[in-house]
């Protein structure tokens, strides 16, 4: 799994993103501050960094100069400031993407997937059994027959195949997949039913529902 490191003052967006990306499948380490950054980057070694611009005493932007000197790691801005001269600022000085407060946690983790696939650094063909999805080409084949999906349908497996063999809640596949949490819970269930038909056209049942929690792709297969 793909490490990431979050350096974020508030405390309540802090929590929220570093569930939000442990849901997502990434390992994790939160700071409310870049007071031992060096060290963490030379303990920790991640993937991607998370940095709020408008961190108290050394800010964003000085720490990614840091990181530039001392990591390859991917880099994220987090900020307030949505003027473009700050924009231009944080991507001149290495930032690889630049996200602006207030944010969808759907939309900054695929920002973070898209930063990690573009460096190599993230897993783009996922396989549960004789299922293969691949995130890069946007297909999926079952035991070497290609799945035709909707939209929606990939997205939705794609993001079931990240975190095969965990049970998903259908507010987790709401906030991921359709960008918002509250809405009619049998949105989810039409779409799990026909991406079921699809996937056991081919095989046996690989996604199962958890009474009263949710849903989890699993292969029974040795």
């Amino acid at each position: 799994m793909a490490r990431v490191l979050l350096i974020e003052d508030a405390e309540v967006l802090r929590t929220a993103v570093g569930i939000a990306l442990e849901e997502a499948g990434f390992t994790v380490e939160t700071r409310a501050d870049g007071v031992t950054f060096e060290r963490d980057l030379a303990e920790y070694q991640p993937d991607l960094l998370l940095l709020d611009v408008m961190l108290p005493g050394r800010d964003g932007f000085e720490l990614l100069a840091v990181a530039r000197e001392a990591s390859n790691a991917g880099i994220v801005l987090l900020t307030a400031r949505d003027g473009v001269p700050d924009r231009l600022h944080g991507l001149r000085a290495g930032a690889d993407d630049y996200v602006t407060k207030p944010f969808v946690l759907a939309e900054l983790i695929a920002r973070v997937e898209a930063v990690l696939r573009r460096m190599g650094r993230l897993r783009t063909v996922i396989e549960v059994g004789d299922l293969a999805v691949d995130m890069d080409a946007g297909t999926a084949t079952r035991a070497g027959h290609p799945l035709v999906l909707t939209a929606t349908e990939l997205k939705l497996l794609t993001f079931l195949a990240g975190r095969h063999h965990r049970v998903v809640g259908k507010t987790q596949l709401l906030t991921a997949v359709w960008g918002y949490g509250d809405y009619a819970a049998n949105l989810v269930e039409v779409h799990i039913s026909a991406l079921r038909r699809k996937l056991e056209a081919h095989g046996p049942r690989l996604l199962h529902t958890v009474r009263g929690t949710g849903y989890i792709l699993r292969s029974d297969q040795p």
